[in-house]
């Protein structure tokens, strides 16, 4: 069936047997002159609608080419027989005399559409006929494939009325356009990328026949670009589904089949997560059917969901080169001079999609601000991609202090700067060169911070994640720790597979409560414990993000656990010189200074970690500005007096010296 022009030629066909119906009903009337002839349809009104012969040849576009493309995809399977009982079936939505001719056929003026045994007499076929019954069945072609639907089922089978649904009638009469209910749960389209490695094999896996396709996506590769890539290799669209609402409206499998089947497109569904599994009964639906069903996600393939194999694929990391075309395209004539988007973003993990939904976000930050997109925003847009499971999980902090901002020694700060280096370039150094070991291991980086309370480990690793442009995310122990055997271990596999989706630094602060060493086994709880540990030393090396390890306790951590460790930096208790620096710091330049503080008395006398000396320039400004003043010594005097006693120390004569009368007045 051709579009508008032939589908209106096979109407004009389909009148002329209803022409012979009606002269074969009327010769078997028995009441020609029933005087309510009229409350239904008279014969005269039939003769005025069978007189309205619309001839295709008067339609504008009778004259197109007669060897336009089928609208009905060879992929239906569909018999001459299926496409003239089809015919009998839309032709009230086409042409509204059809409703009027139906209803006299079938002797019921309320009957507008064909029945079951009218369509079989039109196409030629007695009631009887068991092969054209077989077509109307719920396993045929029609029926399966939602193009035709046989209501009242309560009905004979021969007087149940045939529908074709509008999204068909719409697509027969040449409109291309998505059907709208599919509309809650499409996704956003995909857009094909060039030289995209594995889109080769799909194409190849299709034209040889595979009809269901797993694309398992590895960290920084993307199951929807390579099925969209493939399948735009073939000439095939493709249909962007949400995997999670096409679960919540299963209704829509259907409909979804038949929009397949109709434009020719293939399916892309995903994502499914960890412990997820397709949607509920796309498997069943698409099978045996000429409709490509490409599912994605980062788990294995469980053969429970289907008795169909699929043929597995991986979505591999997307190459550095690739990476940057996708930035370069989508930020033409839009980055300021000089930013060049592959390298500040060289440590995301990001795929096609996603660059491309990065690269939008920066554009609309920049616009705001009436500029171009530079750096900053570069890295702001890449970390709207971040999945939201992990805030659930751990606290997202957006790094608000820089390098200057930390006073620690020139070694612990050049270890900080190597750590930042190794997250930046873990891609080359691990895929590209080649250097990481094999046994699964991932591309992670795992660091140890260790030393006193205070001594600014916390503060160094919002550092690095700022100067890495990423978000820094707390775990908080409330919501890992867990009394019950086994339910530790499936809180940190959550956050682990929720940090995997996310571009940022992990920390793990008071680690030793979790990473702490294995003990000898002297009852069930020991073997637990040391379970748990053990689950985290193969937890880590499989990790593929930026994990920070922060103790006070160093000694407590299991042995293995330090071996894994990329780095393990130790911050010292701070020198005088670097108390003084640590004053003035946390002071800062906004805070108004009395003409009497003394920074290297403060240094010299008090022996405080960073940490305490924050809180304590945080107490005097408070102080202060309680009496309108400038921050003095006799606040923050008496601001170290206070620490001291949270600290459970004693006021000594020795380290007060001529202020001690400030403190004990």
């Amino acid at each position: 069936m051709n579009t508008l022009p032939g589908l209106l030629a096979r109407l004009a066909d389909l009148e002329k047997r209803i022409r012979t119906a009606v002269g074969a009903r009327r010769q078997r009337d028995p009441a020609p002159d029933d005087p309510f002839r009229g409350l239904y349809l008279s014969d005269e009104i039939i003769d005025a609608l069978l007189e309205q012969n619309r001839d295709p040849a008067a339609v504008p576009w009778a004259g197109q080419p007669a060897d336009e493309p089928s609208v009905l995809p060879a992929g239906l399977g569909l018999s001459a027989l299926d496409i003239e009982l089809l015919l009998v079936a839309v032709a009230p939505d086409v042409d509204s005399r059809f409703e009027q001719f139906y209803g006299y056929l079938n002797d019921d003026v309320t009957r507008r559409r064909a029945t079951v045994g009218l369509a079989l007499r039109l196409c030629g076929l007695p009631e009887g006929s068991a092969a054209g019954r077989s077509r109307l069945g719920a396993d045929s072609p029609l029926v399966r494939n939602g193009l035709l639907i046989v209501e009242d089922p309560d009905r004979p089978l021969l007087t149940r009325t045939l529908r074709v649904p509008d999204p068909v009638v719409s697509h027969l009469l040449g409109d291309m356009r998505i059907d709208p209910a599919l509309g809650p749960v499409l996704a956003a389209p995909v857009d094909p990328v060039a030289e995209l490695p594995g889109a080769d094999v799909v194409a190849r896996a299709l034209t040889s026949g595979a009809r269901l396709l797993y694309l398992r996506e590895r960290s920084g590769g993307s199951g929807p670009a390579l099925g969209v890539t493939g399948l735009h290799a073939l000439g095939r669209s493709a249909l962007m589904v949400d995997a999670e609402r096409l679960d919540q409206q299963p209704e829509l499998v259907r409909p979804l089949l038949r929009e397949a089947l109709l434009t020719g497109a293939g399916v892309v569904v995903g994502p499914i997560g960890s412990g997820g599994r397709p949607p509920g009964g796309v498997l069943d639906a698409f099978s045996g059917t000429d409709a490509p069903l490409l599912v994605y996600g980062t788990t294995g393939w469980d053969p429970r969901w289907g008795h169909r194999p699929p043929l597995h694929l991986d979505a591999a990391p997307v190459p550095a080169a690739i990476r940057a075309a996708v930035w370069r395209s989508a930020l033409d004539g839009k980055l300021a001079p000089g930013v060049d988007p592959a390298a500040a973003t060289a440590h995301f993990t990001l795929g096609p999609p996603q660059i491309r939904r990065a690269a939008e976000a920066a554009v609309l930050a920049a616009n705001a601000d009436g500029e171009l997109v530079d750096v900053k925003r570069l890295r702001q847009g890449a970390r709207t991609q971040n999945a939201a499971g992990l805030e659930r999980l751990a606290r997202r902090i957006e790094p608000g202090v820089g390098w200057d901002d930390l006073v620690l020694p020139g070694p612990v700060l050049a270890q900080l700067g190597e750590l930042a280096g190794r997250a930046r370039h873990r891609e080359r150094v691990l895929q590209e060169w080649r250097m990481r070991p094999g046994g699964g291991r991932g591309i992670g980086v795992v660091a140890l911070f260790a030393g006193d309370s205070g001594t600014g480990k916390t503060m160094s690793a919002e550092v690095v994640a700022g100067s890495l442009g990423l978000d820094l995310y707390t775990v908080n122990l409330a919501t890992v720790v867990d009394k019950y055997v086994g339910e530790t271990e499936k809180n940190l596999e959550r956050i682990f597979t929720e940090a995997a989706g996310v571009n940022g630094v992990l920390l793990f602060d008071e680690a030793d409560a979790i990473f702490g060493k294995r003990s000898e086994v002297r009852d069930a709880h020991d073997r637990y414990a040391n379970i748990e540990s053990a689950y985290l030393l193969q937890r880590m090396e499989s990790f593929d993000g930026v994990a920070i390890l922060a103790t006070n306790l160093r000694a407590n951590l299991d042995d293995a656990f330090t071996r894994r460790l990329d780095a393990v930096i130790d911050f010292p208790v701070p020198d005088q010189e670097h108390r003084a620096a640590l004053w003035d710091v946390c002071l800062g330049p906004g805070v108004p200074r009395a003409d009497d503080i003394d920074l290297v008395f403060l240094s010299k006398a008090f022996e405080l970690a960073g940490g305490h000396i924050r809180a304590a320039a945080v107490t005097a400004a408070y102080l202060a500005a309680a009496d309108g003043r400038p921050v003095g010594m006799l606040d923050l005097i008496g601001a170290v007096a206070r620490e001291y006693r949270k600290l459970g120390r004693l006021v000594l004569d020795r380290e007060f010296g001529p202020y001690l009368s400030l403190v004990t007045a």
